[in-house]
């Protein structure tokens, strides 16, 4: 009988099963004869076997913490392919939703896996299980495949539920049907599952579709075994097929449609689709893709119906679908238009623009409220982007909820007034209401930015706050300033001695950890036991932690830790003085001891240039800092702590400098848009 073919684990996978950093491997198999072999990838990127592997870290006993579901990833990821490792997720996804040991058909290069997942899945829950190995699947091919965040689809859907009609909602108990056309691996689909029977007492009917089967697998078993609350509802039903050429659900009446669809695609039907029923509002042109996306779903709403789409802020101003456009605000299907801030969804360098729809209720007026809601909360969050587990979430979606809300009326039910008014519209300095007649001119322009000034009412505390912080922040820097410039730096003597990192270690006046990826870093919300997680992305975004991780998964920094970070182009060294904090991979915690080291020193120490120069591979800007190379000068404690000193001012002058910079460039974009608009009051 032919043995299974070994699954290959690299070193970085090694390090995460052992819960240790990569360098701690790389030393066990230069030190251990017996470490096993590798059978494959190169010399820089070198794989092992996962039984091997495992074995020997069992017999040194250097097995780490890692749960049981780490050791079923690499098992997954040795099928090959992206279409393989999802349909074999898919195919133990069905299995555990029909409870069978056997039956779901895996082919024999997947059996293996898949019935390891469902012994897995049936001992720690199989909602659970799934939900781990589709974020690593979406984790592994982030470039390939877009996803809402979950946060995102949450404000998608309770907009949806808000602005629709909902006037006979009280003696309704027919499921309430949700579809999304261009479905992905489920997000927005698996969150009206929540939300619905919770708003509205009612179950949800789930309707999916995607032109990528595999995707559609997943969405498929992911529903299956989500969790359903209240009365019983329909099976979800997600089909394979494109919606825009070919949809297997045409003639779907949905009370709600919720879309993230694909953009910027030439080839999406228009040549197939010229005569086609669903343009209402006009034939999309060839380079408007997500105008046709509008009409589809449109097309799919039943009367008093919603839709909210996530689009590129393209759509709302390219001369190519102005007519569009413009039909959609005279007939009154468009709502709102919300800007969110860069960071909110993929692309992530993008203002990206919630679209908030709905077909006229039977009865009411046909051309519509007359009014758009425009909002703009991009300009409303300038300081950080609104990234998926970011601090600014929660003001974020009870910014737009309210003005979403306040402008629509919620769905109102008396037919002549479904959409916003200017009496009842929240108008803040970032949303107004807009006549559809001051829109229809050459452009129709429906960004939010270019409608909207910011009230003097609104401007004067703004600007009075920031030039207080710039007063508070000159003081700071002229205290630290001149304590830095007191120093002298003439008498010290440069002769001593060099220790490297690694040698530190070894002596144990440190000790060395490594960053790594946690097996649930990828959380919508904070809960109980979870801790915020920096990674590099973050210190490239905005330099706060924007994940979570939970304690017992994660390298944890905590006061008074020294934390390193490991690339060339972000490489820095700080005493870390907040509440714990996990790291993720090339962040490095040092913690020190403090009878033979002070923390402030060894942090000022390793952040010099030189020593990335050093330490630096020197290849590109990404290039990796070996953290064991790293030099620290031998200096008894007590001279330690007179360096330690200047460098906490040091650190001081710096973060000070930082955020003086950061509230200049605020204040003078607040300050011109003011002058600009002619708000400056002469004295007579």
């Amino acid at each position: 009988m032919t043995s299974p073919p070994a699954v290959p684990v690299t070193l970085a996978e090694i390090a995460r099963l052992a819960g240790v950093g990569r360098a701690a491997v790389s030393n066990w198999r230069r030190r251990h004869d017996t470490f096993p072999p590798r059978i494959g990838g190169t010399d820089v990127s070198p794989h092992f076997s996962l039984t091997d592997i495992e074995k020997w870290l069992r017999e040194n006993k250097k097995l780490g913490k890692a749960t049981s579901r780490e050791w079923l990833w690499p098992q997954f990821e040795a099928l090959g392919d992206r279409d393989e490792t999802g349909l074999a997720i898919a195919a133990a996804g069905r299995l555990l939703a029909a409870e069978e040991s056997d039956g779901g058909g895996p082919d024999d290069a997947r059996c293996g896996p898949v019935r390891a997942a469902v012994e897995l899945g049936r001992r720690e829950g199989p909602s659970d299980i799934l939900t781990f190995l589709l974020r690593r699947w979406l984790d592994t091919h982030v470039r390939q495949i877009t996803t809402t965040p979950e946060v995102l689809a949450d404000l998608m859907v309770d907009l949806a539920l808000r602005v629709r009609e909902s006037a006979a909602d009280e003696h309704r108990e027919d499921p309430v049907t949700v579809l999304d056309p261009a479905c992905g691996t489920g997000h927005l689909l698996a969150a009206a599952a929540t939300a619905v029977p919770a708003a509205l007492n009612r179950p949800a009917a789930l309707l999916g579709c995607d032109r990528d089967p595999v995707l559609t697998a997943l969405t498929d078993v992911r529903l299956a075994l989500l969790p359903r609350p209240g009365a019983p509802a329909p099976a979800p039903v997600v089909a394979p097929g494109d919606s825009l050429r070919a949809d297997p659900l045409i003639g779907t009446q949905a009370d709600m449609v919720l879309c993230n669809p694909p953009s910027n695609e030439r080839d999406w039907g228009y040549e197939d689709l010229a005569t086609d029923a669903r343009w209402a509002h006009g034939m999309p042109p060839r380079t408007e893709p997500e105008l046709a996306w509008v009409q589809h779903c449109l097309a799919r709403l039943r009367p008093g119906g919603s839709a909210v789409l996530l689009l590129p802020p393209t759509v709302a101003a390219r001369k190519a679908g102005r007519r569009i456009r413009g039909s959609l605000l005279r007939t009154g299907a468009l709502r709102a238009v919300v800007a969110l801030p860069p960071g909110s969804a993929a692309p992530h360098s993008v203002s990206l623009h919630l679209w908030v729809l709905r077909r006229p209720a039977a009865g009411e007026n046909p051309l519509g409220p007359g009014e758009l809601l425009l909002a703009d909360a991009a300009a409303r969050f300038p300081r950080s982007a609104a990234r998926e587990n970011g601090p600014e979430w929660g003001e974020l979606g009870a910014f737009v909820r309210s003005v979403v809300v306040g402008a629509t009326g919620g769905g109102a039910a008396d037919g002549a007034r479904g959409g916003p008014t200017a009496e009842d519209a929240d108008t803040t300095a970032w949303a107004a209401v807009v006549p559809v007649i001051d829109l229809l001119d050459d452009e129709v322009d429906l960004t939010p930015g270019r409608h909207i000034t910011s009230a003097p009412r609104h401007a004067g505390p703004r600007l009075a706050h920031s030039w207080n912080e710039v007063g508070e922040l000159l003081d700071g820097l002229r205290t630290e300033s001149a304590r830095l410039a007191a120093l002298d730096l003439t008498s010290g003597t440069a002769d001593q001695q060099n220790a490297t990192v690694g040698e530190l270690a070894r002596a144990g006046a440190l000790t060395l950890r490594s960053g790594r990826h946690p097996a649930e870093a990828a959380t919508p919300e904070p809960q109980h036991a979870r801790i915020p997680l920096l990674t590099i992305s973050d210190l490239l975004l905005d330099g706060s932690p924007g994940g979570w991780a939970h304690p017992d998964d994660a390298v944890v920094v905590e006061s008074g830790d020294v934390v390193v970070v490991g690339v060339s182009r972000e490489f820095s060294a700080w005493v870390h003085e907040g509440p714990p904090m996990a790291v993720g991979p090339q962040i490095h915690a040092l913690r020190v001891d403090p009878d033979v080291l002070d923390h402030w020193f060894l942090a000022g120490s390793l952040k010099a240039p030189a020593n990335a120069r050093h330490a630096g591979t020197h290849a590109s800007s990404s290039s990796r800092i070996d953290m064991r190379r790293l030099q620290v000068r031998r200096l008894a404690l007590a001279e330690q702590q007179r360096y330690s000193d200047a460098f906490r001012h040091l650190a001081a002058f710096e973060r000070l400098a930082e955020r003086l910079g950061t509230v200049a460039k605020e204040l003078g974009r607040d300050l011109g848009d003011e002058l600009a608009a002619g708000h400056l009051v002469y004295e007579k």
